[in-house]
């Protein structure tokens, strides 16, 4: 990079971005899909989002915030989303005279799901949030639970299990491996923990109880080091049924964990691709379960995979 482009890029940082926020379409004709609005947000837009029948909840930068914060809009005229509220942590709203008393975009939504009238908010470095949402128009934070540190990587997606174990109400957070690995990473990152899977105790939300650490070992995985691809956690599929989390790994691929006893969660299935188009390594990103039990797994750069998993063998 020279000078030059340097210059530019900072000049290119003050201006605001057009293209932010989300695009609604009739998919009445999946081979035809037609724009039926663009809704623009703030900064450099929308990450990721949750929604239903009737609201859309978005992760979204806007303008007088420090990173992204909630926004919840109703859908009911798709022509005109409206704005319902916004969610955010103590320190976002510059414009409003708070303070951050972290550095840069650290604390900030990665998104938020909704589970019932709650929603589980994700927080990067600043760990989780639940939302009450029985109000919509006034989200209310009702618990909040930070293990960054110790755990050096970042929070991407947090949900509720939907049974009681034990008695007990239990969640995970899935982080996410945050940096790519060249070969000079690699030897600054050894005997640091890699990205993993966290469970908790939200019976009390005056007092969430860590109870166990899934990981992935470098060992389980024959692209665990591979220069510039990362290896550990990134995301687990959003809606649980029963006790099995199916939850992508980058270079370790899908793994399959039973989290029954919240204590020992135990990893019962995996499938790491193959690398393809030319790639070192897989970087599986995402997975989706559907109606039939099929699960997707999306690589970051290139392809998918299409499963079955028969847990009775």
């Amino acid at each position: 990079m020279t000078e030059v482009d340097l210059a530019a890029i900072e000049a290119a940082e003050k201006q605001p971005y057009r293209n932010g926020g989300f695009r609604l379409y009739d998919i009445s004709n999946p081979a035809a899909p037609r724009l039926i609005h663009h809704q623009l947000t703030g900064g450099i837009g929308v990450h990721r989002f949750d929604m239903d029948d009737r609201y859309a909840y978005i992760s979204t930068e806007m303008e007088g915030f420090v990173g992204n914060i909630l926004v919840i809009y109703d859908m009911r005229d798709p022509k005109k989303p409206e704005e319902i509220s916004r969610w955010w942590m103590p320190g976002q709203h510059v414009a409003a005279g708070e303070k951050p008393t972290w550095s840069g975009k650290r604390h900030r939504l990665h998104h938020a799901l909704r589970f019932g009238d709650e929603m589980w908010a994700s927080c990067w470095h600043a760990g989780f949030r639940i939302v009450d949402v029985g109000d919509l128009q006034k989200p209310k934070t009702v618990a909040a639970y930070n293990y960054h540190p110790p755990f050096p990587e970042p929070t991407h997606t947090v949900m509720p299990v939907p049974v009681m174990l034990g008695g007990r109400r239990i969640a995970i957070a899935i982080d996410e491996e945050d940096q790519a690995q060249s070969a000079n990473e690699e030897e600054a990152r050894r005997g640091r923990l890699h990205a993993g899977m966290s469970v908790f105790d939200v019976t009390d939300y005056a007092t969430v109880k860590p109870l166990s650490l899934f990981e992935v070992s470098e060992l389980d995985s024959p692209f665990a080091r591979t220069p510039g691809a990362r290896f550990g956690a990134h995301q687990f599929h959003e809606r649980m049924a029963g006790t099995l989390v199916f939850a992508v790994w980058f270079s370790a691929g899908l793994r399959i964990i039973d989290v029954a006893d919240p204590s020992a969660p135990r990893e019962v299935g995996y499938f790491i691709p193959e690398p393809v188009g030319g790639r070192p390594a897989p970087q599986s990103n995402d997975v989706m379960l559907d109606q039939r039990g099929l699960i997707y797994v999306v690589d970051r750069h290139v392809g998918f995979d299409v499963l079955e998993f028969d847990g009775s063998r």
